[in-house]
């Protein structure tokens, strides 16, 4: 049998083909940004709702109120008095009013270095055993001393010891209730979650001299105002970008909105009319508070240990009171005393756009995924190219001026078929482009340490000097490539190609894990795919490569030292009105207390990919 086919054989060798790739790049980063537009839609989010049906939301009655509101009073008059005094005083005044209402109390030192500076202080914390239950589940109602904004948590810190004192009197417990005061809203809640779970470094943080079960549910309540309030902001964002379980937060939802008749926001979106701009808008902000993974409030300390947890902020001017505040605590936490096992029902992975609707993880992800999949496609194809032989032919079936097509007739199996005759393979030489890539990773383990252990008076300048260092070091390295006679122009494709690869696998694993620090990693990353767009031919002593013009490799290289990551910085915290140096002293804390790892992200994944572009788009090679 004899299979006479050779232009259907030809084409998977037709140079041609190699011009789809960067189109088909395109195309997907096209659909990605089309994709996460999509979203908000109602064709594609849906309505939140309850999944575990023990929580059963909103269905008791609170008592909290009437003669609470004296006992508020009274507190709230000795939580002011305490302003600005030292922590040992409030330290013991606070312990005074746990052991006044028949808790158990006591507390624990913490003292963290991050960036030059000392984080220190000393939480306060009560046990009330559950009279119907044994010990090995609890939940806990956080309030710290000061708020994410440096505020005195007054109202706050009183709520959560008249809730304590309240909570005293009731029998129907069946998990212990732990009441948290932090000296603060980030190292506090930290250091005792830690200690909580012998985690803790010491002697840098004590442990804990008193403890319950398993930790089910966190409620943080952050009143700062001397006024009463509109509605309830409900944080939720974790360390990390890891969220609680959807559950949790729409049973707070269904609480304040549903029972208690109090307004909800999120993402600081204060009047939300659920158009498709402001489902965006929340979306957006989401998903930049994700990606940058620092923690949002006394909450995000616990999430990483698998504890679902989030803050009631009191915001706006109305005539919601403190009772309001604490009656929609009272019901949350008599849902979270019916959990029958932790939550597992609903979505851990999820994109809210407004307090009543979302997105999960299979209908957002493939966004990510897409952008993702733009470099791997440009990686194969510059794979594909840099086996070929030096100067590549389109094959021909027909004649041409006479002369039959090369072919070659193969036999196997008793069958016979009709190829055309291949070109030789060009044998590619990896040890160089890999020890390049590699090294360019390797590098960014410099300025990560850097940026974590300088001082945060120095952190400014510092980004700065790094950034102008940018301008020059692909300069350096370019210059030092081209007057290598090891480094030839399969060398370097093979590098870009090396890079895109292993870009494209960070991401498409980071995507599952943290979604909108992938996706936004992934766009600002894109011009690499699209670096000398011309087909490649490889160098040979018969012909040299074609050049990409100095013009293009000029306009390219500016566009990736405009979209290198310190300058990405820059721009964000000038956009956001955000001090720099404030912002990588977030970053320095939350690497040393917080177990943060976006800049592992930045500088070991993000910053070596850039260098290897900025490398190949200089004009100097």
């Amino acid at each position: 049998m004899i299979i006479e086919a050779p232009a259907i054989l030809a084409l998977r060798r037709d140079p041609r083909l190699l011009k789809v790739p960067p189109y088909l790049s395109a195309l997907c980063i096209l659909v990605g940004i089309v994709w996460l537009l999509l979203l908000p839609l109602n064709e594609y989010s849906r309505q939140t709702y309850i999944s575990e049906n023990a929580l059963l939301p909103g269905q008791v009655h609170t008592y909290f109120g009437g003669s609470e509101q004296n006992i508020f009073n009274a507190y709230q008059y000795e939580i002011k008095a305490l302003a600005g005094k030292e922590q040992e005083e409030i330290t013991a005044k606070l312990v005074e009013i746990f052991k006044s209402a028949g808790l158990r109390a006591a507390s624990q030192k913490y003292n963290y270095e991050a960036a030059g500076q000392a984080f220190r202080g000393e939480n306060v914390y009560s046990i009330l055993h559950a009279p119907r239950g044994d010990a090995t589940e609890a939940i806990v109602l956080v309030a710290a001393w000061t708020n994410m904004q440096g505020n005195l948590n007054v109202r706050g810190v009183t709520l959560a010891l008249t809730l304590a004192r309240y909570f005293k009197r009731w029998s129907l417990w069946s998990k212990d209730i732990i009441v948290l005061i932090t000296a603060d809203s980030k190292a506090g809640p930290q250091a005792w979650v830690d200690a909580y779970h012998d985690e803790h470094q010491y002697p840098s943080v004590e442990p804990l001299p008193i403890k319950s079960g398993a930790l089910q549910g966190v409620v943080v309540v952050d009143n700062a105002l001397d006024h009463r309030f509109e509605s309830l902001h409900i944080v939720y964002d974790g360390i990390n970008g890891q969220l609680p379980n959807l559950d949790l937060f729409n049973t707070a939802v269904s609480i304040a909105s549903g029972q208690m008749g109090i307004g909800v926001s999120l993402q600081r979106m204060w009047n939300h009319g659920d158009s498709y701009r402001e489902r965006l808008q929340t979306m957006l902000r989401g998903m930049v508070s994700q990606g940058l993974g620092h923690a949002s409030g006394p909450h995000s300390s616990f999430i990483p240990y698998r504890v679902d947890a989030i803050t009631f902020q009191a915001v706006g001017q109305g005539w919601q009171d403190d009772m309001a505040m604490g009656r929609c605590v009272e019901s949350t936490f008599r849902s979270l005393n019916n959990l029958l096992e932790h939550f597992h029902q609903s979505f851990f992975f999820y994109l809210l756009m407004q307090a009543n609707r979302f997105v999960s993880i299979g209908t957002y992800l493939p966004s990510a995924m897409l952008v993702a999949v733009n470099f791997t496609i440009m990686a194969i194809a510059l794979w594909v190219q840099s086996g070929r032989s030096p100067t590549p032919k389109i094959a021909s079936t027909t004649t041409e001026r006479g002369r039959e097509p090369e072919v070659d007739l193969v036999e196997k199996d008793g069958m016979l078929a009709i190829t055309p005759k291949l070109e030789p393979t060009r044998e590619r030489q990896l040890f160089l482009p890999i020890t390049l890539v590699v090294s360019m990773h390797f590098l960014g383990v410099i300025p990560l340490y850097i940026f974590n252990h300088t001082t945060s008076a120095t952190l400014h300048p510092t980004l700065l000097a790094f950034t102008l260092s940018n301008l020059f070091l692909p300069v350096l390295l370019a210059s030092l490539i081209s007057r290598s006679a090891h480094f030839s122009t399969s060398n370097i494709v093979l590098a870009q190609c090396i890079s895109l690869l292993l870009l494209g696998m960070f991401l498409a694993t980071l995507s599952t894990l943290n979604f909108s620090l992938a996706l936004i990693v992934g766009l600002l990353s894109t011009p690499l795919s699209f670096l000398g767009r011309q087909p490649i031919v490889f160098s040979s002593s018969e012909e040299p490569p074609p050049q990409t013009s100095t013009t293009t490799k000029l306009f390219e290289s500016a566009l990736l030292h405009l979209l290198s990551p310190p300058v990405v910085a820059f721009a964000g915290c000038r956009w956001w009105g955000v001090d720099v140096g404030q912002m990588l002293l977030e970053a320095a804390f939350g690497w040393r207390v917080s177990g943060l790892w976006t800049q592992v992200v930045v500088w070991c994944v993000w910053w070596p990919a850039w260098l290897v572009g900025a490398v190949i788009a200089s004009p100097l090679l």
